[in-house]
């Protein structure tokens, strides 16, 4: 079997998913930071397990040692007193907090945020539309989910740059990170989420900080700590799984491989087919999308999750942590037609990208706009951009939930003096 979480993994894990579904669909393996857990890789047993109430997503049910240790879950999160939030706690809790933050993700509210990431989208593309090269992980992808996701919450103009900074040091591992930097950046952000909470108290708005606090004075049971730990979530979930979408999917339309399918996306932008470009942003996310591994789950007693021919797998011990290889789901071939294809007009593709069961991703349809809007954008305005580097040659961040570029170099035409409309066109 193909060896683990090594770089060429990295680079290209699919071939040791595929060898994982037909040997070992529910595989034990000691993961790099020195913790065993069970990877599951087959669709059918992923979905069950994404539902599983056998399996606990609360952390103290493996060790609560590990977690503070920052072998499991976000590091530093415990210390901040950030620990109580979605990812992070089981019904009847989970059922509450969800239930509150579910009002900032309506599809009406949605909706109603496309204006302001598609004046995101196209100020991002001033700023180096005339260079002729840009980096777009670091001056697109990255800054596009941050802004909105500040917006949401109600982080001031003049404080987002801040958290655009802290945000990155989060998400900067490996040999660009300095040790510690994530735990650091993540007391920092609970210091300025608890500062923040402090002052919208006497001035509330229409945001979701505010709107947690009013739940809270309303008698809704949310704890000032709660609140942040809310907050914090939102703030990272919400940017880096769409940090990665962008990035993944527009690496997948750049691959000379791929010409066919990024001539069709670029009809339907052309067209204004918002219909094919949501189709597309689908299969983006089915073909190689943000999040490589669902967030830790816990067994809560001896189980057994399918195996081979189904159920009659090797037996998990209670307390035992679960990862559902969400990126090896998606590629298997028992629910999905060619599944190493990349086809943006896929018409049956139910993914498992943003999860499944009550832990489903809250902040999906935002994500999704902001991929179709980013992506639309970006090939309208830069119709000639190419790679700046071989595909083999750009390298993925370290991590092992996310799965995401370093960078992403490109060159096109510059195009001084040219800039969008107010309808967001050239």
């Amino acid at each position: 079997m193909t060896e683990l979480f090594t770089r060429a993994f990295a680079d290209d894990p699919y071939p040791a998913y595929a060898a994982l579904r037909r040997d070992a669909p529910v595989h034990r393996t000691t993961l790099p930071s020195g913790v065993d857990a069970w990877l599951v890789s087959r669709y059918e047993d992923a979905r069950s397990a994404l539902a599983d109430p056998r399996l606990s997503k609360n952390p103290d049910t493996h060790s609560r040692a590990a977690h503070a240790a920052g072998k499991v879950g976000i590091p530093g999160e415990r210390s901040s007193g950030l620990i109580t939030h979605l990812l992070n706690i089981d019904p009847p809790d989970h059922t509450r907090l969800r239930r509150l933050v579910s009002r900032a993700f309506t599809p009406r509210r949605v909706a109603a945020f496309e204006p302001r990431v598609q004046a995101l989208a196209d100020g991002l593309l001033d700023a180096f539309a005339a260079r002729g090269s840009a980096d777009l992980i670091h001056e697109y992808a990255f800054p596009l989910p941050i802004y909105a996701i500040c917006d949401l919450l109600g982080v001031p103009g003049e404080d987002q740059e801040q958290l655009r900074d802290w945000a990155g040091q989060m998400i900067r591992h490996g040999a660009r990170a300095p040790r510690g930097g994530v735990a650091r950046a993540v007391k920092r952000i609970r210091g300025y989420l608890a500062e923040l909470i402090h002052r919208k108290r006497s001035d509330l708005g229409d945001d979701l900080i505010s709107g947690l606090i009013r739940a809270s004075d309303h008698g809704e049971h949310l704890t000032e700590s709660e609140a942040a730990a809310m907050a914090f979530i939102l703030l990272f979930a919400g940017f880096e799984t769409t940090v990665n979408l962008i990035g993944n999917g527009t690496r997948a339309l750049l691959d000379p491989v791929h010409g066919a399918q990024r001539a069709a996306f670029e009809k339907s932008v052309a067209d204004g087919d918002a219909a094919a470009q949501t189709a597309a942003v689908e299969e983006l996310l089915r073909f190689d999308g943000p999040v490589e591994m669902a967030t830790w789950r816990f067994a809560r007693e001896d189980l057994v999750l399918g195996g081979p021919g189904g159920p009659g797998g090797p037996r998990i011990a209670a307390g035992e942590p679960v990862l559902v290889v969400l990126a090896a789901a998606d590629r298997d071939g028992a629910r999905f037609a060619d599944p190493d294809l990349l086809d943006l007009a896929r018409a049956d593709n139910p993914h498992l990208g943003f999860g499944h069961g009550i832990h489903y991703c809250l902040g999906a349809p935002l994500a999704r706009l902001e991929g179709r809007v980013a992506l639309a954008a970006l090939f309208r305005r830069l119709p000639d951009l190419e790679l700046s580097a071989d595909p083999s040659e750009l390298r993925w961040r370290g991590g092992l939930i996310m799965r995401g570029l370093r960078d992403l170099p490109v060159s096109f035409a510059p195009l001084s003096g040219l800039l969008h409309g107010p309808d967001g066109e050239s």
